[in-house]
């Protein structure tokens, strides 16, 4: 075709190799109305893959909750945007960089945190904290301690080098990842509320400008790759992982906040998935616009690029923004500072058609809503996988139950030396998290991170949670519960939730049992998201997270981002002195006992996942919420502490071991087994917090837990250097030495993946 640059004729396998059905490239023809070049074949198989065009999630997605009060920008833009008083607004996301991390471990996490940070700061914020959610596969598979070594090596690298701390996370251990990690980065900016930045190419005539780092070949058909399942070939694909400069992201970033406090930007993109591709017409489909762009004028740094690898290119640390006319060496002139490119690569138009030229020719000509709003939507067919039904049978027959005394104490050892309940030091000892000295409360000092907001008292709250065993149980379930969890987690430091982000991590959609579970868990989060009046403001969906045919549990991560009052009153996990009263907030056990459906006692110690999780009870999650959440405000408890994965007996233990200006200190408690022990000790139902607080302020606390309906039940009194509960005839239940549980809970991880003490 004459003036079209195209290099091969395309024939039916290109069109597989670029992930596109023959459905698909029909409908590319239609929409050309002719054969295209091989740059708009990449074009349109970056675009219309599962990463950039979530065309099979699309369709559920439109149900979740995305506004409320304090919501300034929801799904749609780089990161959603909410109001946090004062005139400021934090900007958050959470992206996954899976498949990427499983082939080149280093770099796919290191890049997955830039990407992310990327994100947060196009917005117009300055990235103030992160988080991160790992999966890994057995703690004892070859591959896993390689694996989890250069993840957290390629998280600390990235986010120290940027000076964002890192100040929270989670990590699970499962079979199901032996195949597939997952990584999944959060980010959490500070920009002022009137001062939010867009992705829009407005104004025709307005330059295109390109700024950062030179484009390479690293990360092409890196959205595709993302779109795939994994096969014993995967490995090969290390072409397809970025690789990221962290120093030259700093200075991107503090020419980005630079040029953002003048009136230059119209609008302004990160260079992400698809790259330079998916900016563009991303920038035009939101403004209803085109582009003209000229590929001779982009930076490079690798010899005889040609377009297709130039629009396909995700290499790091770069943006595209559309700047006003004629101010363009103003924008130069504030990237030369910081050493960077700022080059003019084109203009909008009013065309609606992204136009692409190299060498005097024509490489691509496509119109911009068939790539963007009008790419394919697939409703696929979904229905419960067929071993449902037997997956809720639980026979804790077969389960035996420990004895009281001996026998009990030594199965809570165990269980706090497990690789999914044990101290997660090792991995958080290698983060920064207190640089920028923002950091109230850090990695394992409580259920929730908290940072200092920079008007006075005030802060916010963030954690990210998923149990994916529940969700491969109930996905509906599971997801509500990670929700309610992240919501309790914040109540524990005194925070009230303002939104929510999510990662949801999923198998191959075309099978009809993994589509339903991405169905069941987008209705889950978004009862919960409701109940719990936390909208979901941004987002991200990974399908076809598999080797073979061996899918990773549904594992739709959340984080929920709350607001602190007064970061002095933020409550702390430790106990940390003697004499303190220890009530629950909450019901110690259901009807039938504490429930051990999915829980880490079975899968850990016993190596099996069943039952069927109990649903969310949100009423009663409100009520000890509320009451809590007040109670921390207030100052009139010293600790808190929610139950969950370990139960009563693990959320004591991580209690007594202390922390940084909090030295150890034991606990004695009474409770009442309504039926097994190990139900009472590890069971794991919902609602229920720790408390701790003077005696003198018991009054106090049950007219609070009164007016919330909350349930309270006090249970003993900290002191002295065991762990000690008992029944209501004083019969030891579990009586162990702190140091020894302590012991185990600290090298557990450690120990269970080799690397020594």
């Amino acid at each position: 075709m004459k003036g079209y640059v195209n290099h091969v004729p395309i024939s039916d396998a290109l069109v597989a190799e670029h992930g596109l059905s023959p459905d698909e490239y029909q409908r590319v023809l239609e929409v050309l109305g002719r054969e295209p070049t091989l740059t708009e074949l990449g074009i349109f198989s970056v675009m219309w893959s599962e990463h950039c065009s979530y065309k099979s999630s699309r369709k559920h997605l439109g149900g979740l909750p995305t506004s409320g009060p304090r919501v300034l920008q929801g799904p749609g833009e780089n990161a959603g945007v909410v109001d946090v008083g004062g005139g400021w607004a934090v900007a958050f996301k959470m992206e996954s960089h899976n498949h990427p991390s499983f082939i080149e471990p280093y770099q796919g996490a290191a890049t997955g945190v830039g990407g992310i940070m990327r994100d947060v700061f196009t917005m117009g914020a300055r990235p103030i904290a992160s988080l991160n959610s790992l999966r890994f596969g057995r703690v004892d598979h070859p591959r896993t301690p390689y694996l989890v070594g250069g993840v957290v090596a390629g998280i600390g690298g990235y986010g120290n080098c940027m000076g964002v701390p890192t100040v929270g996370g989670e990590v699970t251990f499962d079979p199901s990842y032996d195949g597939n990690i997952l990584v999944n980065a959060f980010n959490l900016g500070l920009l002022r509320a009137d001062r939010i930045f867009r992705g829009y190419a407005t104004g025709v005539g307005n330059p295109v400008i390109y700024v950062g780092a030179k484009t390479g070949r690293d990360g092409i058909h890196g959205a595709t790759m993302a779109s795939d399942t994994f096969d014993e070939g995967s490995e090969q694909k290390r072409p397809t992982v970025q690789v990221g400069d962290p120093f030259t992201e700093k200075l991107l970033l503090e020419a980005c906040l630079e040029l953002f406090a003048t009136d230059l930007v119209i609008g302004i993109q990160d260079m992400g998935a698809a790259g330079l591709t998916s900016s563009s017409f991303e920038m035009a489909s939101r403004a209803g616009t085109g582009l003209d762009l000229d590929l001779d004028a982009v930076p490079q740094r690798a010899a005889d690029l040609d377009p297709y690898e130039m629009m396909l290119s995700e290499s790091q640390e770069r943006m595209l923004l559309v700047a006003r006319a004629g101010r363009e060496a103003e924008v130069a002139e504030i990237f030369r500072k910081w050493d960077l490119d700022a080059v003019v690569v084109g203009r909008v138009t009013d065309t609606g058609r992204v136009v692409v030229t190299w060498r005097g020719e024509t490489a691509a000509d496509i119109p911009v809503d068939p790539i963007t709003e009008l790419a394919p939507r697939y409703d696929r067919p979904h229905h419960p996988p067929a071993d449902l039904e037997s997956r809720w049978r639980l026979d804790l027959s077969a389960v035996a139950d420990p004895a009281p005394g001996d026998e009990a104490s030594a199965r809570l050892t165990a269980l706090l030396a497990a690789p999914n309940v044990a101290s997660r030091q090792w991995i958080y000892r290698q983060y920064d998290h207190s640089v920028r000295v923002g950091t109230v409360r850090r990695p394992g000092d409580a259920d929730a991170a908290v940072i200092r907001l920079p008007d006075g008292d005030r802060g916010v709250a963030l954690t990210v949670d998923c149990n994916p065993r529940l969700c491969w149980l109930d996905p509906l379930r599971g997801a509500a519960l990670a929700i309610v969890e992240c919501c309790r987690n914040l109540a524990c430091v005194g925070a009230e939730p303002l939104g929510t982000t999510d990662c949801l991590n999923f198998g191959n959609p075309e099978r009809p049992e993994i589509m339903w579970e991405l169905v069941q868990a987008i209705e889950g989060i978004g009862l919960a998201c409701r109940e719990m009046e936390c909208p979901v403001v941004s987002g991200n969906v990974s399908l076809y997270n598999e080797t073979g045919a061996t899918a990773v549990k549904p594992t739709p991560s959340v984080a929920v981002v709350g607001l602190v009052e007064d970061v002095h009153r933020a409550g702390c996990t430790a106990f940390g002195r003697d004499d303190l009263e220890v009530a629950l907030l909450g019901v110690l056990e259901g009807p039938e006992g504490g429930s051990l459906a999915g829980s880490v006692l079975l899968s850990d110690l016993e190596g099996r996942c069943a039952g069927r999780p109990a649903a969310p009870d949100f009423a009663r999650e409100r009520a000890v919420q509320g009451a809590c959440r007040e109670l921390v405000r207030t100052g009139t408890v010293a600790s808190a502490h929610d139950l969950s994965e370990g139960g009563l007996a693990v959320a004591l233990a991580e209690m007594c071991f202390g922390g940084p200006g909090y030295p150890q200190v034991g606990v004695s408690v009474h409770i009442h087994p309504r039926a097994r022990l190990d139900q009472a000790l590890f069971g794991e139902d919902g609602g229920r917090i720790l408390i701790a607080y003077a005696l003198d302020d018991r009054a106090l606390v049950q007219a609070v837990a009164a007016r919330y309906e909350a349930p309270l039940a006090i249970l003993g009194l900290t002191g002295g250097d065991h762990l000690r509960i008992t029944d209501h005839r004083g019969h030891a239940l579990v009586d162990a030495p702190i140091a020894t549980l302590h012991e185990a809970w600290r090298f557990g991880l450690e120990r269970a993946l080799g690397y020594g003490e």
